[in-house]
């Protein structure tokens, strides 16, 4: 009897010792982090992640494409809303109608114009949040909260490709949700329903598309804020307030260049509009790099030419031996239908225009020797004038007849041509200084200009009626 008693306050005691251990391990668990067996930063994110505040900047909605209408990149405003421009009233409907506007600003470039927008206005923010302004002091004070090329709160160099399967967990890990964002907006708001103790994953793999269409996959957390991170150096975010930076690639600009030649329809250089010098000239881009700049007047000179990337924006490298006009680094700050518009760092600023049409003379050697016998040539300095009033006759048996205004013989010599270079040898009165080589930089019906070292003449013919 005695030692069933024994027996049954031994079972007593292991039974009270076997509670109090478990209760020990429960509390010792729970005195430890919930997440520290189940966490994986790879797969997980919290809400004060990297990862996390970079898809958002991702996602966030862009403002920069109507800068041209609110100077802030970091909200729009909503369509539709009407503007002014010198008393023209343009409805902004859709975002091929901010392209109207720009037109309308682009004729008066030069020009005083008066610009307003029609309040009240809906803007959206980075958020997605729409708010209502119903003046400009409302808009202002919306846009100071932007930095003009700064780091506002979008990411626009690299885009997420949808759909993405997004998971969501309570503080002890577990599962709480599965959602399939389909666009940024959904994504955006997704976050702004996230509480600060909630967790997400991704269902990696998710992929990553750039701006020049191309793709890349991430796998980890890691490697999507590594991405996310360099592609903000990749591009140009068009964040500033220029509405004549357009976007456009290296590639488009190259095709276009090519396809035609281009005539000067404006040149300014020093703030000084010398368009009304140019209004002949055409550059002709061609695929291996050489450019040439010819006139209707047979003119012609090559030169070199190349696109590249500078600061994120396409530049035009043109170099001439002999035409500083031209020369230089240009940005390009616009291209539309048969237009393109270049700047350089001194506000110098060039128009092409496209001319499908132009066909250049053929300044060869054959043109040039006969329209040279077809009738006698004025000798001129290239402003006109000359030390003497002379005529020179180039006969068929390529001798040369210098006469004065009374037809008088004055000096004799030979000429030839070949490549372009008409020589004078021979002369030993009156014109004896102008014996040598002289190219022919420009030639046409009845007038010719040559060139020796720096020395510029015209020969101007004189056909009698």
């Amino acid at each position: 009897m005695k030692i069933q008693i024994d027996m049954k306050n031994y079972l007593k005691l292991s039974l009270y010792a076997f509670l109090l251990g478990a209760a020990l391990i429960l509390a010792s668990c729970q005195d430890e982090d919930p997440l520290e067996e189940s966490f994986d930063p790879e797969q997980t994110l919290t809400t004060d992640a990297e990862g996390l505040t970079l898809i958002k900047k991702v996602v966030a909605n862009d403002g920069s494409g109507d800068n041209i209408i609110d100077g802030a990149s970091c909200f729009d405003i909503a369509f539709p809303y009407s503007v002014v421009v010198n008393d023209s009233e343009i409805m902004v409907e859709t975002s091929a109608d901010l392209l109207l506007v720009e037109e309308s600003l682009d004729v008066l470039e030069d020009e005083d114009y008066d610009f307003q927008l029609n309040f009240p206005l809906t803007v959206t923010m980075a958020d997605y949040t729409e708010v209502t302004v119903d003046s400009y002091d409302s808009l202002y004070e919306l846009a100071d909260t932007c930095v003009e090329g700064g780091e506002d709160d979008d990411i626009e160099c690299v885009d997420i490709v949808y759909p993405v399967t997004v998971f969501t967990y309570n503080p002890n890990f577990q599962l709480t949700n599965t959602i399939e964002v389909e666009n940024d907006f959904q994504f955006r708001r997704f976050f702004a329903g996230l509480a600060e103790q909630d967790l997400m994953g991704l269902n990696f793999p998710v992929s990553f598309q750039y701006k020049d269409s191309t793709q890349v996959t991430v796998n980890s957390n890691s490697e999507l804020t590594d991405i996310i991170r360099k592609s903000q150096t990749q591009c140009d975010e068009d964040d500033d307030n220029d509405h004549n930076d357009d976007d456009f690639t290296e590639e488009r600009l190259d095709e276009t260049l090519v396809k035609c030649p281009w005539s000067i329809g404006r040149l300014v250089r020093n703030e000084q509009d010398d368009s009304g010098q140019y209004e002949n000239y055409y550059l002709t881009f061609l695929e291996d790099g050489k450019v040439t700049a010819s006139n209707s007047f047979g003119f012609k000179m090559e030169g070199e030419w190349q696109t590249r990337i500078s600061d994120y924006r396409v530049v035009v490298d043109l170099e001439f031996e002999d035409s500083a006009e031209f020369n230089g680094t240009w940005y390009v700050y616009e291209i539309v239908e048969g237009i393109i518009n270049l700047f350089n760092e001194n506000k110098d600023k060039i128009t092409l225009e496209k001319a499908c049409d132009y066909k250049p003379i053929e300044c060869s050697d054959e043109y040039i020797s006969e329209y040279l016998k077809e009738c006698p040539y004025k000798i001129l300095n290239e402003d006109g004038t000359f030390f003497e009033e002379l005529t020179i006759d180039f006969d068929s048996e390529l001798v040369m007849y210098v006469k004065n205004p009374n037809g008088t013989v004055v000096d004799e010599g030979r000429w030839s041509i070949s490549g372009n270079v008409v020589v004078f040898e021979g002369l030993s009165m009156t014109l004896a200084n102008y014996i040598g080589e002289w190219q022919v930089i420009e030639c046409g019906e009845g007038r010719f200009k040559l060139k020796r070292n720096t020395e510029v003449i015209l020969l101007v013919m004189q056909c009698e009626d």
